[in-house]
């Protein structure tokens, strides 16, 4: 279920951090060694890269298409320090951009793009939703954020989309919120839904995310299953959260 745009938050509120007296300085080699255990802590099964701020000034990249999600051709993981190529953002064996099924479908991730793809995304959504949404919810999401709404193509149709937002928490941190992800049901157990949650979170990482929440259905056993098995926990249950009556789950992906 997605947050209503303005008016009070329905997150949780989120413990301050406790003030502590500044450490004292620790060894270099020690330093180093933390360092690359909590590069490793947060390697989340292959789904995060390195902190994009890491990698500023290095050639590794070839410039993307102009919808920003073809991977570039990178040089090999061995050539780059161990703990970054530990860290880089991988999909199923077999995953790309474009990936080809084995009755010979495309399926391409593209990126918002213009007013032209709303209806598509509220057709799709629509479907699966506990609760109805309107035009304007989609707005406020999408207009705000249209580098996190990514979409899943086939041919020309769409068959799955997902909408977040990336916003500052209690002055604190950046947090990640997924508000609606839906996959066409023709198109279920290929790993769109999978593809489409990196590819948001991804991006959310690219603008200094430091976590990540959304609510589901306690029932929703599929969902659940996609989520944890990217690192997400379940932080809270919300009793009838939904209007339908039905608990909801907060689930969490701390990034940092």
């Amino acid at each position: 279920m997605a947050e209503p745009p303005p008016g009070p938050s329905v997150l949780s509120p989120h413990p301050g951090l406790a003030h502590s007296p500044e450490p004292a300085e620790e060894p270099q080699e020690a330093a180093a060694t933390k360092s690359l255990h909590r590069l490793h802590h947060h390697q989340l099964n292959g789904l995060i890269s390195p902190d994009p701020r890491l990698l500023k000034g290095q050639d590794t990249r070839a410039a993307g298409a102009p919808n920003g999600l073809d991977r570039a051709q990178e040089p090999p993981e061995a050539s780059l320090p161990s703990c970054l190529a530990a860290c880089a953002l991988r999909d199923e064996p077999g995953s790309n951009h474009v990936r080809r099924q084995e009755e010979g479908e495309e399926i391409r991730y593209v990126r918002y793009q213009s007013e032209l793809q709303m209806p598509d995304i509220m057709r799709l959504i629509t479907r699966d939703l506990s609760e109805p949404y309107s035009i304007y919810t989609y707005r406020y999401f999408i207009h705000n954020w249209p580098q996190l709404c990514f979409l899943a193509v086939v041919e020309e149709e769409c068959v799955g989309a997902i909408v977040c937002k990336l916003d500052m928490h209690k002055k604190m941190f950046r947090r990640g919120y997924i508000a609606m992800l839906a996959v066409d049901s023709k198109y279920r157990r290929k790993g769109i839904g999978t593809n489409l949650v990196k590819k948001a979170i991804y991006a959310m990482v690219e603008g200094d995310c430091d976590e990540v929440v959304l609510e589901t259905e306690i029932t929703n056993k599929s969902a659940l299953k996609l989520y944890e098995n990217l690192g997400f926990v379940r932080d809270k249950r919300l009793f009838r959260y939904y209007l339908n009556g039905v608990d909801a789950l907060r689930l969490k992906l701390w990034l940092r």
